[in-house]
C-alpha cells in the first residue's frame, strides 16, 4: 500500500508539471515585437548673449532630436528620415541628412538671434528706466517621442515650445504616424471610410465634453472653448495598440489658458468609421 504522503506529493508534482505546460500555452497570446528599426538621438544646448557680453540678454536653443539609423529597406529608411526632419524642422531643411538639419537648424537659430542687435543697441542708448532684458531674452525646447513602433507602425510626436518676447511663449505637439512597408505618411483618408468627418466630430466633442466633466458639450464654450460646432478631426493624430489620440493644440478650439487638448478614442468605440482595409484596421482585432 502506498503511504498517503506518497500520494500527496505526487499529486502535487503532477499538478505542478500541468499548470506549466497550461501557461507555457498562453504565453504566445497576444505577444508583439518592436519594428526592426534602430533609433539615434542628437543634443544641442546652445546660448548666445547679445553683443557677446554674458551681462547681456540671451537666447537659449535646446533640442533632442531622435532619428532613424537603420532599416532592412534602404528606400523606405531614406524616406523615413526626410520624414522626421521635415517634421522637426521644416521644409527649409528638408532632404538634408539628420546630422546636417540639425547643425544647420542651429547656426540659422543663432544667427537669427544676432540680427536683434542692432534694435538692441537702440534699446540701451535711451537710457530710460524700463528693463530691455526681458523683451530680448528668447528660448526655444523641442523633442520629439517615438510613441509606437509594432505592426509595421510608428508612431511619433514632435513637441515644441519657444519665447520671442511678448506676454507667453507658445507650444505645438505634432503627430505623425508611418507605414513602415511603405514609407508613406497614413493620412485619415487612409484609415476611415468616406464621410466620415462628422461622425468623428461628434465622438470627439462627447470626449472632450466628457473630460471636463460637462453634462452638454455646448457649456464647453463657458470654460475657455471656442464654438463646439467648429471641432472636427484635423490630421493631427497618433495610433498605438489600444487606440487612436487627436491632439488639438493652443488656439485651435480654445483660448491660450486651456492649451492643447488631448483625445483619445479606444477602437471599439470608432471601429464601424474604420476601412477594414486600412493599415490600422488589424490592431482593432487584438482589443
Amino acid at each position: 500500500m502506498i503511504p498517503m504522503s506518497t500520494q500527496i506529493s505526487k499529486s502535487l508534482i503532477a499538478l505542478f508539471f500541468l499548470g506549466m505546460f497550461v501557461t507555457g500555452c498562453n504565453t504566445n497570446i497576444k505577444q508583439t515585437a518592436d519594428n526592426d528599426i534602430k533609433f539615434d538621438s542628437i543634443r544641442v544646448d546652445k546660448t548666445y548673449h547679445l553683443l557677446d557680453n554674458p551681462d547681456n540678454p540671451n537666447c537659449n536653443l535646446q533640442l533632442s532630436f531622435t532619428y532613424p539609423t537603420k532599416f532592412s529597406d534602404k528606400e523606405i529608411l531614406k524616406k523615413i528620415q526626410n520624414d522626421f526632419v521635415l517634421s522637426y524642422f521644416g521644409e527649409n531643411y528638408e532632404n538634408l541628412p539628420p546630422e546636417e538639419a540639425v547643425a544647420k537648424y542651429t547656426e540659422d537659430y543663432l544667427n537669427n538671434y544676432k540680427e536683434l542687435e542692432a534694435d538692441f543697441k537702440a534699446e540701451l542708448k535711451k537710457k530710460d528706466d524700463l528693463p530691455v532684458g526681458a523683451w530680448f531674452s528668447y528660448f526655444e525646447m523641442s523633442s520629439d517621442e517615438i510613441v509606437y513602433n509594432q505592426n509595421d507602425i510608428l508612431s511619433y510626436t514632435v513637441s515644441f515650445e519657444n519665447y520671442t518676447g511678448g506676454a507667453h511663449g507658445s507650444h505645438a505637439y505634432n503627430n505623425h504616424v508611418i507605414n513602415l512597408k511603405t514609407g508613406n505618411a497614413i493620412t485619415e483618408e487612409d484609415i476611415f471610410i468616406e464621410n466620415f468627418q462628422d461622425s468623428l466630430a461628434q465622438i470627439l466633442i462627447d470626449h472632450i465634453a466628457k473630460q471636463n466633466k460637462v453634462e452638454n458639450p455646448k457649456d464647453l464654450e463657458n470654460i475657455g472653448f471656442f464654438s463646439v460646432e467648429e471641432i472636427f478631426p484635423n490630421g493631427n493624430f497618433l495610433v498605438d495598440g489600444d487606440g487612436i489620440t487627436y491632439t488639438f493644440n493652443e488656439y485651435e478650439i480654445a483660448a491660450y489658458v486651456v492649451r492643447e487638448t488631448n483625445v483619445f478614442l479606444p477602437y471599439a468605440e470608432i471601429q464601424y468609421l474604420l476601412k477594414k482595409d486600412s493599415p490600422i484596421y488589424q490592431l482593432t482585432m487584438d482589443n
